[in-house]
């Protein structure tokens, strides 16, 4: 209880304590950022695998290797991917450990991604203007594990164009949970959202296909904007999908102008819905307001 009135009474004290979170926690994106897609790629061939063993009436013989049956989230200790040197406590301080390495392997001088610190300073960032704007309520506690939600949806999405149920679909019942004491919405406003958020993004890729004969965008998209639909309410629906649509074309015509995008190569819609949900959490109200009275209504 008197750390909760030290936090409560002292704002600069709380915003260190969640600076030192999020870069902690950052840390740990990384992880999930690297091993979600694994570990569910093996599920996925597993289910498949005894699938197909119950529909030719054989033996299951799912993948039952020991390493892969003790990989996940937290287990085993991170190593080096070119030499498999373990990663070390000191070697794991979030941005610190970076500079110290100069980014690179102390075993092998191998270099490590910038992501890394990149992905640890942006968690720290994203926490600390959360907890600015909202201050020391349960919303702070809430948008913060929006942000690092969406984080580590975003670089999953843009390294593998896919978006885990994981991840959306226990977010999406949590904004709805939300929503029974009002934190960002009313409980009406968040039902209409979720199925509106859906249905819109199914729509616009039903009716792409049947145009284009392609597939514009995946199942996980839909789930996304439901997700947002339920914490933040069906009004913030038309800001997300224009600021979204806005970030998607400047963001794709500067990767492909820099070369580093293939132009060929589909550029995943879910970072660009996540910068638009984080707006919307952050100043939605006050983008509709603004639009309100530009529009004069």
């Amino acid at each position: 209880m008197e750390l909760i009135t030290l936090f409560s009474e002292n704002t600069s004290l709380f915003l260190i304590a969640v600076t030192i979170l999020g870069l902690l926690v950052g840390s740990f994106l990384n992880v999930v950022i690297h091993r979600l897609p694994i570990v569910l790629k093996k599920q996925w061939r597993n289910d498949c695998l005894l699938f197909l063993a119950e529909e030719d009436n054989k033996s299951a013989t799912p993948n039952t290797n020991s390493e892969d049956e003790h990989f996940g989230l937290i287990t085993p200790r991170s190593r080096c991917p070119h030499c498999g040197h373990q990663i070390t406590a000191l070697e794991n301080i979030p941005v610190i450990s970076y500079l110290f390495l100069r980014g690179k392997c102390s075993e092998c001088s191998s270099r490590i991604s910038i992501r890394y610190p990149v992905v640890e300073i942006l968690s720290a960032i994203l926490a600390v203007a959360v907890a600015w704007k909202f201050g020391f309520t349960i919303q702070t506690a809430l948008a913060i594990l929006m942000s690092w939600a969406l984080i580590s949806l975003s670089f999953i999405d843009y390294d593998h164009q896919y978006l885990p149920d994981n991840i959306t679909l226990p977010l999406l019942w949590l904004g709805l949970l939300a929503s029974l004491f009002g934190l960002f919405t009313d409980l009406e406003s968040a039902v209409i959202g979720a199925v509106a958020g859906y249905l819109i993004l199914w729509s616009v890729y039903k009716l792409f296909k049947a145009i284009i004969g392609k597939e514009g965008m995946g199942y996980g998209d839909f789930k996304l904007l439901a997700m947002f639909g339920a914490w933040f309410g069906w009004q913030q629906l038309p800001a997300i999908i224009f600021l979204s649509s806005i970030a998607g074309a400047v963001i794709g015509i500067m990767l492909i102008i820099l070369k580093q995008h293939d132009r060929n190569k589909p550029i995943p819609f879910g970072p660009y819905l996540a910068i638009a949900g984080w707006i919307a959490m952050m100043w939605g109200a006050e983008i509709n307001q603004a639009y309100l009275r530009w529009a004069g209504l």
